[in-house]
């Protein structure tokens, strides 16, 4: 079928060149295990993150439960825990949206690049204080003024130096967490991704 109304056309041509540019911005997801995550919509991004990081601490050996109230996600060695997910933006850097004063001790932000991934740890009261005193962390409507919600915009090759303390990379964000809740975290050894005692 071809078109016919030539405005039509004219808007036709200016879509297939926005296919070809939006396409070679997902080549380097081409091959990625997280490249299917991409392709859904946002309501159903956040709950993957949640259900990855709920998986990945459980495989590692932390008691991980449903908060059961909308204040948390979940609840891992009795540490009530909001989870926020970002995949790698075009600006080589992860967003971390929506974080708000609710009853939760912590904060874990996960974010996955093609073929990386990247988690920090955040004890509540830092962020607070990161946010509504140091002002290191960003409100996320309204500027400093903003009073509801923060973001944490994390740059991958440079991350600000506030945040390295809280992880970066996975094995550095479960020490974090294992500081955090007392849990003795069993050793991984990379080359055969078995776990050691």
């Amino acid at each position: 079928m071809t078109i016919k109304d030539p405005e039509v056309r004219i808007l036709a041509g200016i879509s297939q060149a926005l296919q070809a540019e939006y396409q070679s911005e997902n080549r380097e997801w081409e091959g990625s295990p997280f490249a299917w995550i991409k392709t859904k919509p946002s309501r159903q991004v956040g709950a993957i993150g949640e259900k990855l990081v709920a998986g990945w601490l459980a495989a590692r050996g932390f008691n991980v439960v449903r908060a059961g109230d909308s204040d948390a996600d979940r609840v891992v060695e009795n540490k009530r825990v909001e989870i926020k997910f970002s995949t790698l933006w075009a600006n080589g850097g992860y967003k971390f949206q929506q974080l708000r004063d609710q009853r939760y001790d912590l904060a874990i932000c996960l974010g996955v690049s093609p073929f990386d991934a990247h988690c920090w740890v955040i004890p509540k009261e830092d962020f607070l204080r990161l946010w509504r005193v140091e002002h290191r962390i960003s409100s996320q409507h309204g500027g400093q003024d903003g009073a509801d919600t923060a973001w944490i915009d994390v740059r991958v090759d440079d991350p600000p130096d506030w945040l390295k303390q809280y992880g970066g990379s996975l094995s550095e964000a479960i020490f974090a967490l294992s500081k955090i809740t007392g849990f003795k975290v069993k050793k991984v050894r990379e080359e055969l991704g078995e776990y050691e005692a």
